[in-house]
């Protein structure tokens, strides 16, 4: 899952990436420049974009406006960094939706949003696995074999062998032969 984050270029974008990326989502950065912050948006669907106005917040306002606006973007969640207080009014007043954060708020929803959609993917594989088998349960059962992986043979029991009479055990010293010696070919009799 990846995070779209927008900042200018400075010498601070850098570490405050790499603190974004500590909550375990991959950080998508590019700057708020038209249109390359849309391209990278309709390709990359990130679950959260998150905004940072200490540069040009006039420009981040617009860029803001027109990601919560768009059909691409606009179910996922916006969040503001460093929004200036003199423009909180403005921003509040177009984007109703969007949450103003600091950056270790952020890295804290950030974290939490990455480990419910861990669950979520856990689940909805156990769901799966679980439709698998009683799919194969019901598909055994329809054709008449024994349920099971499949795969593995299923064992056939051996029949009954009864066991041998003492009558028909050969003497311990007639069933030795001598090595080396052989016994003379019979000759039939003649009638």
């Amino acid at each position: 899952m990846s995070v779209l984050y927008l900042h200018f270029d400075s010498p601070e974008r850098d570490a405050r990436v790499q603190k974004l990326s500590r909550s375990g989502a991959r950080v998508v950065v590019t700057e708020p420049r038209w249109p390359g912050f849309h391209e990278v948006a309709k390709k990359e669907k990130p679950f959260a974009i998150a905004v940072d106005f200490s540069l040009a917040p006039s420009h981040c306002l617009e860029t803001a406006d027109y990601l919560a606006k768009a059909k691409e973007t606009r179910e996922t969640p916006l969040y503001l960094l460093r929004v200036p207080d003199d423009r909180k009014d403005i921003v509040r007043k177009r984007l109703p939706h969007a949450f103003f954060v600091t950056e270790p708020e952020l890295s804290g929803k950030l974290a939490e949003i990455e480990r419910q959609a861990l669950e979520k993917a856990r689940q909805k594989k156990e769901a799966a696995a679980e439709a698998r088998k009683i799919a194969r349960a019901k598909s055994a059962k329809a054709a008449g074999t024994p349920t099971g992986k499949p795969g593995l043979a299923v064992k056939a029991k051996k029949p009954a062998v009864p066991p041998k009479s003492p009558a028909r055990k050969k003497p311990a010293a007639a069933a030795k032969k001598p090595a080396g010696r052989k016994r003379p070919p019979r000759i039939p009799k003649k009638k």
